[in-house]
């Protein structure tokens, strides 16, 4: 025969449920988008300001999913490509020559993806 018991409460067990149900927690999100296009557009190389000011972000929230998309929406055409992706990436040129990349978003979003982290946790573990 197994006996099982318990004394306590589990109020602080219900508490933290009930704030992952509500999904307040997540609305610090909204902060670090902003943040991080800000942080994107001091760190983008400036030949023009068009891609510079061309970053936004998007909050994906879906059931058991939240994110945050950072995006571009200075595109060239034909073919709609991302001026932002190019400069980070390199690129051909027409005459068979190849532009280095700069690794410019990477370091630019170091320390907000740090900080995210940090918040969400305490978030979290309130």
């Amino acid at each position: 025969m197994i006996k099982v018991q318990t004394s306590g409460s589990f109020a602080k067990s219900q508490a933290f449920l009930q704030r992952m149900t509500n999904r307040d927690q997540f609305k610090v999100l909204e902060k670090y988008g902003a943040i991080g296009v800000a942080a994107l557009r001091i760190a983008t190389p400036k030949e023009s300001s068009d891609t510079a000011n061309g970053w936004y972000y998007e909050i994906v929230n879906r059931p058991g999913y939240f994110a945050i998309h950072w995006a571009n929406s200075h595109v060239e055409d034909p073919g709609k490509i991302p001026i932002a992706a190019i400069i980070q990436y390199g690129h051909a040129t027409r005459r068979g020559g190849y532009v280095q990349g700069v690794d410019y978003i990477n370091p630019a979003m170091r320390p907000i993806f740090d900080q995210i982290i940090a918040d969400m946790w305490r978030e979290v573990t309130k």
